[in-house]
């Protein structure tokens, strides 16, 4: 079954999660009477775009749209001037420029207002006092955004910061923004009966969870629960997943080229085509070629979660079955036949559309998967998760820094082979810091501190990942990239502890694996919530993933500091498998790379003159 196929059967339509925040968003917009412009914080933009139109926003008097920035704002005639913006220091600096500005130019009287997402801060408060324009406006609102729907089964609350946040700093303020979010998902779908989690911040959102069920004192909608099963994962509870090269399509262009809020920039030279490119070949255009990529898309849909290495065959064979298709108005001798075909053609013009972008696309990522530098990184990292070469100083490291290669490669690849050796002895260690803090500069003590306090990077200890390893099947050697039969497919050999959690979580259960979370970072939770006898649907036993009926259960699996397309793309495997039993809806805090792990705990600022002088004064 496809992808496309699969999602289109789904039980949960997220898309009433969507209508609640748009209707959310339209009711705050027409608290201000008359015409609007909207000065946008740029990591808005994208999230707001997945929730309401511009058409949509134009409806309630929206005339302009401002990104913000601190050279001011561009001249308009409309009433109201509304900020949306994230509750952070330096954008509150912007907006006080902006209205000073506006100030000084005077004429057409506006009133202003601010939209926190999620949530005003009394530090933003204080911010605007300081820089004396807090009178200046007349209405703050608070517009809790959280869960934002990616696709039919994947929502992220883009939090860029969670990781650091979490394991670095301890503040768990995304947590308790996490735990809402949850609280609005069992308002619009009912209470979830069964909660389970791993890890210390997976118990600290349920305590929220249960805390905030109490004090609604029974006033919660009155709805039959649509999701059975809640499950929550720490991302340190599997810290090696995300550091490993994604293998699906996917996962590949995220990693390469960074697909944000469902669109993806590429590089605008593969897809100029046509007869003027043949005569202008310098005259390519040099603005990035935007690419939304969803389920919507029937070709995306059928490829985002396969391995790389099965995606050319299936973009192959489509291609013959859309030349056939074409081909068929040769044979149309009637009428009726010509009907037939044009009432097809504009189907399969949007097929051959989407068969030419991905095409372009797929040569994009296998120039890249094709260079050395790639593939020498993926045999390193596959010797360490297979247990090889672990336990010494490992020359292609050595060689990455000798070349200065980026300091986030080269430290993932110290984490990877950290946590394959249980932590790094004493003197394979030291002088992966030594080195590290010579070649890139003595900024990164605090970067190394950083990752061992997040768990990435640690001394020799117990033997658990040969354990874990064993146990939970982690290394496939005979998984099929073409035809999976496994999960392991999405790195090519090595399954996903996370996902490989979750599968034993629905079959035969966490109980059978009691030992091997032992090992794990964090206390194991399960809570079962009551539910209503006239709400309670008919189940064979209570946390079973499968009913009397036969029917799919829903399981939403919520990764706590980011997930992977490949995790994602993992269990849309398993929802996929005859024997399943189980339909999944993921969700997470952000999606997640190994750039974007490392980027969240490495220090790129420059060292302080006092910590060279230091420095220069030992040598």
């Amino acid at each position: 079954m496809s992808a496309a196929a699969h999602l289109s059967t789904g039980k949960i339509n997220l898309s009433l999660l969507r209508d609640f925040y748009r209707r959310e968003l339209l009711e705050s917009l027409d608290k201000c009477s008359g015409t609007k412009a909207l000065v946008w914080d740029d990591a808005l933009t994208g999230a707001f775009g997945l929730i309401a139109e511009y058409s949509l926003l134009k409806e309630h008097e929206v005339e302009k749209m401002f990104p913000l920035r601190s050279s001011g704002l561009p001249p308009s005639n409309v009433q109201n001037i509304i900020f949306v913006t994230r509750p952070k220091l330096s954008l509150m600096e912007q907006i006080a420029q902006n209205l000073l500005q506006e100030e000084q130019k005077g004429g057409f009287r506006k009133d202003y207002h601010i939209i926190f997402v999620p949530r005003r801060s009394l530090l933003c408060d204080k911010k605007l006092k300081e820089m004396g324009v807090y009178g200046t406006i007349t209405n703050f609102e608070e517009f809790q955004l959280s869960l934002i729907p990616f696709d039919s089964d994947l929502l992220s609350m883009e939090m860029e910061s969670s990781f650091r946040e979490c394991y670095l700093e301890n503040d768990f303020t995304s947590m308790h923004y996490a735990a809402q979010s949850l609280m609005t998902l069992q308002a619009l779908y009912g209470i979830i009966p069964n909660i389970c989690g791993k890890g210390d911040c997976a118990k600290h959102i349920v305590d929220m969870m249960l805390r905030m069920r109490r004090e609604l004192g029974g006033r919660e909608p009155q709805i039959t629960p649509q999701i059975d099963n809640l499950l929550i994962l720490d991302r340190n509870v599997d810290l090696l997943t995300p550091l490993l090269s994604q293998l699906t399509y996917e996962g590949l262009i995220d990693e390469m080229f960074g697909i944000n809020n469902t669109s993806v920039k590429l590089p605008p030279e593969k897809f100029q085509t046509g007869p003027q490119q043949q005569e202008d070949p310098q005259g390519v255009s040099s603005e990035p070629k935007k690419v939304i990529l969803n389920s919507l898309d029937e070709l995306y849909a059928d490829l985002r979660d396969k391995n790389f290495n099965a995606v050319g065959s299936i973009v192959s064979k489509k291609a013959k079955v859309i030349t056939a298709e074409f081909d068929e108005r040769h044979s149309a001798k009637t009428v009726s036949e010509m009907k037939q075909f044009v009432s097809k053609l504009p189907h399969l013009q949007q097929v051959r559309a989407s068969l030419s972008t991905h095409t372009s696309i797929a040569e994009l990522v296998k120039e890249a998967t094709d260079t050395d530098e790639f593939m020498d990184s993926l045999r390193c990292q596959q010797e360490f998760i297979n247990g090889m070469e672990t336990d010494k100083i490992h020359p292609y490291i050595e060689d990455c820094m000798g070349r200065q290669e980026p300091i986030n490669k080269v430290l993932r690849l110290v984490c990877i082979q950290s946590y394959c050796n249980n932590g790094l002895k004493p003197k394979v260690l030291d002088h992966y810091k030594r080195e590290i803090i010579q070649t890139y500069g003595y900024e990164h003590m605090v970067t190394i501190m950083n990752i061992e306090k997040a768990g990435l990077l640690r001394p020799h200890g117990n033997r658990t990942y040969p354990a874990i390893r064993k146990s939970m099947r982690l290394i496939v050697d005979d998984v099929n990239e073409q035809n999976p039969h496994d999960i392991a497919y999405v790195y090519s050999g090595f399954a996903p502890l996370s996902v490989r959690l979750v599968q034993y979580y629905a079959r035969p259960g966490w109980r059978s694996i009691t030992e091997v979370l032992n090992l794990l970072p964090g206390p194991t939770v399960e809570e079962i919530q009551q539910i209503p006898v006239a709400l309670r649907k008919r189940r064979s036993s209570i946390g079973s993933t499968h009913s009397s009926t036969g029917e799919q259960k829903v399981t939403l699996v919520f990764f706590l500091g980011g997930v992977t397309y490949a995790e994602i793309a993992a269990l849309r495997f398993l929802a996929q498998q005859d024997d399943g039993g189980t339909e999944y809806i993921v969700a997470s805090t952000r999606i997640l790379h190994s750039r974007k792990l490392m980027d969240s705990v490495i220090e790129y600022s420059k060292p302080i003159r006092l910590i060279d002088a230091f420095v220069q004064g030992i040598n």
